[in-house]
């Protein structure tokens, strides 16, 4: 069974914000395959469905950004996948704007949720989306940043083209593997269509 895990807050305040992109992304998974999210199980709001012929289970952690390893763990003790069944989609300042990668491995980088995950799990050889969400102005906080929402509608248009083609890309993970999310985010839908 695959498990794709969004990171993000909980509650209101934290809707929509940069650091909530996996939850964004997670919640396109959930209404694009009718999958809701209704279940509370391993501190973690969870729905279980189909996404290309596979059992498919989606999940947002409820602990807060800094401690979704400690969901992550839970789940992944829950559901038993295989390590590259487990698939964590969050928000990367080091990617412009909307722009999305994959990768079956590696490590956090500057992302705390990951670095909890990573150091809780005791292995990094899972795979992960990440959509960027650019670096702050010289003079702002990156805690602050990483918390606010989309300053203009050119960039939360941006960002939701984004958080959609991570989400067709891990329906083309699950679908094929890696080979197949890389080939889909080399030669995306709108690029090919030239728009």
């Amino acid at each position: 069974m695959f498990l794709v895990v969004g990171l993000g807050n909980p509650g209101r305040k934290y809707e929509h914000t940069r650091h909530n992109v996996g939850f964004d992304v997670v919640d396109i998974l959930s209404q694009k395959y009718d999958i809701p999210l209704r279940k509370s199980r391993c501190k973690a709001i969870t729905g279980e469905g189909v996404i290309a012929g596979q059992k498919v289970a989606l999940a947002l952690p409820q602990t807060y950004m800094n401690l979704s390893g400690e969901s992550v763990v839970q789940l992944v003790n829950w559901y038993k996948p295989e390590m590259d069944q487990l698939l964590v989609c969050y928000d990367d300042i080091d990617l412009p704007d909307g722009k999305v990668r994959f990768r079956p491995s590696g490590s956090a980088g500057t992302h705390n949720g990951m670095r909890n995950i990573i150091y809780l799990l005791g292995r990094d050889d899972f795979p992960r989306m990440r959509v960027g969400t650019g670096r702050p102005p010289e003079h702002m906080d990156l805690k602050d940043y990483v918390l606010m929402g989309y300053e203009t509608k050119e960039l939360r248009e941006t960002m939701f083209q984004g958080y959609l083609l991570a989400a067709e890309a891990i329906a083309e993970y699950i679908r094929g593997g890696a080979d197949a999310a890389r080939k889909f985010l080399s030669n995306p839908p709108r690029e090919r269509s030239g728009q």
